[in-house]
């Protein structure tokens, strides 16, 4: 039999370990991927274990993912290096590089396959939801500290996701609970959010994640949902190559272009790979049934590029002298204030 195909639906599961109702949603044919959270966690053999009976229960790949930027988004703790939040980098870029190392080697000794990281959004100073995940407010700042992190997520083996396209930074409301519009024009666009997604792309982002931000002098639908913003812009201007993952469909700034199938079609239309339904499965079912089930070859070849490559065990990156520094540096700028 053939092996199953990486499908364009990433979905979540409930708890620590699967249901039959898992196993069955993760078999579905246009399943690809499955992101963790806190609640699927609670040590890491456990949720190693998780891994490895997610994996069994799909005759083909599916992706691990989970978001593992650091501060207070870092849905693995217990038994894992705290990170600091990105903005405090900025005091000590030398050890960005460590940073996203650290962060991918950790999390590929346990199998899973990429953290969406690292967040290229440039801090205006109004945005709560992105704030202090933000490298800096300076562009080129934020570039040079997400590309030297990215530097070392790739030396560990973790592809890089980019995220939220074409830049969350710039407006105040959460578009996990509203869809937020940024008035800027294009150009306002370029001299400033665009700077470090157009760094990483030069050298070499696997992954970048849209986000659910109206730009209506630039078009009238939400980023993720754009041609505009993926097509034109993203794959035409910037040149980019690698995957595109659609921010969570079941954010509420996703919510008004129709119900979670409309969603789905339409993000996959303007040039997502792979679209994310979170929190609510119902809504992934209905999200899986109703896609056609279809071969997507170039889609696949860009999610096939996600694939983690581990290169120690736990237990052989604990024992090595870099990771027992660098995690030691990384805990104490973590507490350090802010």
């Amino acid at each position: 039999m053939k092996p199953q195909a990486i499908g364009p639906v990433m979905i979540d599961i409930d708890g620590l370990s699967l249901t039959a109702a898992d196993r069955e949603k993760i078999a579905h044919p246009n399943t690809g991927a499955l992101i963790l959270f806190a609640r699927n966690f609670d040590h890491p053999a456990q949720v190693e274990a998780l891994i490895a009976d997610i994996r069994k229960a799909r005759s083909g790949d599916i992706l691990i993912a989970v978001d593992q930027e650091g501060g207070r988004v870092q849905r693995f703790q217990n038994g894992f290096t705290r990170l600091p939040a990105a903005a405090k980098y900025a005091d000590k870029p030398e050890l960005a590089e460590a940073a996203g190392w650290l962060m991918a080697a950790e999390l590929l000794a346990i199998d899973v396959d990429f953290s969406f990281a690292p967040v290229l959004d440039v801090d205006r100073g109004v945005s709560e939801i992105i704030g202090n995940r933000s490298f800096s407010g300076d562009p080129t700042l934020a570039a040079q500290l997400a590309g030297a992190f990215r530097t070392g997520m790739r030396a560990a083996g973790m592809a890089a996701t980019g995220k939220h396209f074409p830049g969350h930074g710039a407006v105040a409301l959460d578009s996990h609970l509203t869809l937020p519009i940024d008035d800027r024009d294009l150009t306002s666009i370029r001299g400033e959010d665009l700077v470090p997604f157009k760094a990483l792309i030069e050298q070499g982002l696997e992954a970048v994640m849209p986000a659910h931000v109206v730009y209506p002098r630039i078009d009238r639908l939400p980023a993720g949902f754009s041609g505009v913003w993926l097509q034109d812009i993203l794959r035409g201007e910037l040149g980019f190559n690698g995957a595109i993952f659609s921010d969570d469909l079941s954010m509420n700034g996703a919510a008004g272009i129709g119900d979670y199938s409309d969603r789905a079609r339409l993000a996959l239309e303007a040039g997502c790979d792979m679209v994310l339904v979170c929190n609510n499965s119902a809504a992934a079912e209905q999200v899986l049934d109703d896609l056609p089930v279809r071969e997507r070859r170039a889609g696949e070849a860009r999610l096939q590029a996600m694939r983690g490559q581990p290169k120690f065990t736990r237990e052989q990156l604990q024992q090595l002298p870099k990771w027992q520094q660098i995690s030691k540096q990384l805990q104490e700028l973590y507490e350090s204030p802010a």
